[in-house]
């Protein structure tokens, strides 16, 4: 038994809270001390208390709360949750009384650490509480307002009721919630494990609900949805309580199941209970297919922001077809001779009704649903169209890359897609790529499958060149030169901005990185470019191409063109045997 430093042990017998300090070894838990408090708490002496137990932990604890118990306290001396559960329990001489324990961690001054539980009685409270549910009893004993699979409270009851729930939580001075629950995969339980054990899994979810949140309405909302309104004091401890649930319900649960998800609404003064499950069940959209997400609460930015993808979303095919998206090209220079040495097509949305939509909002909308193949492809074919049109505008003929993302090897085959649409512009007769290049960004590259790689060489076999994109953005590895096969590396803008923080590291791992891909017959492009300095820094350091606004700002080909007619100065383009002249010098000096 642990042993308490000096005078620690009388110390915590003295407290007047009621407590008890548990050693925990093994996953067993053993009572060590007893506070003062505790002993009024449950009127009794310290020894018959450490005796009973000694005996036995539950011995006193009603019978069918036993298992409730042990649940949570496997879940807190596992570290899995908080420990925070009401039951029955029943001290020598004395009949049950309801306890409510909470407890946390402790470490010692020797650095032992101890579980230490917090006991109150709050059997006054739950009387209340079961008055004050007279009334509400009496309507769920009317099958009009009770659902026949959990005997919870159902739609009808929520609609009558639930503003009464509210107000009665304001007018305690406190601030009501609304939860809204639902289970995840509901479909393949049923089908693994029948309607009567999906059924059952129903039941258990009301019965857990019930023992989570003691005096809140729980409803039945429809099918696999319930609803709660209670009050709450954090949303931290809320979020607990929702973890708790979600916990039980795994732990307790017939078969295997992912367990419940949530949607949460705090409600202001002035919002309504129709108003607060909209935004419940919203929030809970928010989480979309995360599993790891247990919950989310709502808020206005996040819907805002919700209905904004939505919109985005479902005017996407809308915008393709009116050509609303537009291929804007921004200048890659070669950084000895200045001269533009490629482009780089970017998605720009120019709305008729909202304006130009930031690339920052449509992308993530459509990574979000799934849709980037759409627009990947047709960027590249926009693009392949537009090289026709500067040539017989007599610009020159430069290579593009376009972005192409790990979605459109999931949705398409993008090496026969790509091969099929190069032939129909018939960019090149001779079959020669390299006026069009795949740009993908290394997180992409990093995270894709056996498929995806597969696809990738078979790109690079027809003759297409790959640049890996947003190199040292975070996810970067000295796996990619070995494991994949690049013609490019792109520097993230974030490397070149920070030259000079931590004493130049940047300055170094851009040198170093350069060296190392020139070595290995890569090359290199800096992107985020706008400074004078900046581009002194990347001649020195020998990386051979840039981009940013200090050159070059994105522009659509209709400005090139028209600047083209108008006579004015245009950024002067290397030709096709200056540019294989600087590929040779580079290898001749990756050689030497």
């Amino acid at each position: 038994m642990y042993q308490f430093p000096g005078n620690l042990r009388s110390d915590y017998e003295m407290l007047p809270v009621p407590m008890i300090f548990y050693q925990v070894e093994d996953g067993k838990a053993a009572a060590v001390l007893l506070t003062d408090g505790f002993c009024d708490l449950c009127r009794n002496d310290r020894k018959t208390l450490t005796a009973l137990l000694t005996r036995g932990l539950y011995s006193s604890v009603h019978p069918d709360d036993v298992g409730k118990v042990a649940r949570v306290s496997e879940e807190f001396m596992a570290g899995r949750s908080g420990y925070d559960v009401i039951f029955r329990n029943r001290w020598p001489g004395s009949e049950y009384h309801f306890i409510h324990a909470t407890g946390s961690w402790m470490t010692m001054p020797d650095g032992e650490r101890l579980a230490v539980i917090v006991y109150a009685d709050v059997s006054e409270s739950i009387h209340l509480i079961r008055e004050s549910g007279d009334y509400y009893n009496l309507f769920q004993q009317d099958l009009f307002y009770t659902d026949s699979v959990t005997g919870l409270p159902n739609v009808n009851y929520l609609a009558e009721f639930a503003d009464a729930k509210v107000n009665e939580i304001r007018v305690h001075g406190k601030t009501p919630a609304l939860i809204y629950l639902d289970v995840i995969s509901m479909q393949s339980y049923n089908a693994n494990y029948g309607l009567k054990e999906g059924d059952s899994l129903l039941a258990l979810i009301a019965e857990v609900l019930g023992e989570e949140f003691p005096g809140a309405m729980i409803v039945r909302l429809i099918e696999d949805q319930f609803v709660v309104i209670t009050d709450i004091s954090d949303r931290t401890s809320l979020s607990e309580t929702v973890r708790n649930v979600n916990s039980s319900v795994k732990a307790r649960a017939f078969g295997n199941t992912a367990g419940i998800q949530a949607g949460i609404c705090i409600f202001d003064e002035n919002l309504q209970t129709a108003d607060a499950l909209s935004h419940a069940k919203n929030a809970f959209k928010q989480i979309g297919n995360n599993l790891s997400i247990t919950h989310r609460f709502f808020s206005r930015e996040a819907d805002d922001r919700y209905w904004s993808e939505r919109q985005i979303a479902e005017n996407f095919d809308k915008a393709l077809e009116n050509k609303w998206i537009k291929v804007y090209y921004q200048c890659i220079i070669r950084t000895e001779t200045g001269k533009v040495a490629a482009l780089e097509a970017l998605a720009r949305w120019v709305d008729p009704v909202r304006g130009v939509v930031s690339p920052g909002e449509f992308i993530p909308a459509l990574e979000k649903y799934n849709l980037m193949h759409k627009l990947d492809l047709y960027m590249m074919e926009e693009v392949c169209a537009e090289m026709r049109m500067r040539s017989e505008a007599g610009l020159p003929l430069i290579p593009v890359s376009v972005n192409f993302s790990a979605q459109d090897f999931d949705n398409m085959d993008i090496a026969s897609t790509l091969q099929e649409v190069y032939a129909r512009y018939a960019v090149e007769p001779d079959d020669d790529k390299k006026y069009l290049i795949v740009e993908i960004t290394e997180r992409d590259m990093a995270n894709g499958d056996g498929t995806f790689h597969e696809q990738l060489k078979e790109l690079r076999s027809n003759g297409f060149h790959i640049w890996l994109d947003d190199f040292g953005s975070g996810y970067s590895s000295l796996n990619v030169f070995s494991h994949f096969e690049i013609d490019l590396i792109k520097f993230d803008m974030d490397l070149l901005r920070g030259l000079d923080d931590h004493n130049g590291a940047n300055r170094l791992i851009i040198k170093s990185m350069v060296d190392i891909a020139r070595k290995l017959g890569i090359h290199t492009l800096t992107e985020g470019m706008e400074t004078e300095g900046q581009k002194a820094f990347l001649l020195e350091a020998g990386c051979e191409l840039a981009q940013g606004f200090l050159v070059h700002k994105p522009e659509p080909l209709q400005a090139i063109l028209e600047r083209l007619r108008s006579g004015r100065t245009a950024h002067p383009c290397e030709t096709p045997k200056e540019r294989e002249e600087m590929i040779e010098k580079w290898f001749a000096a990756r050689q030497g």
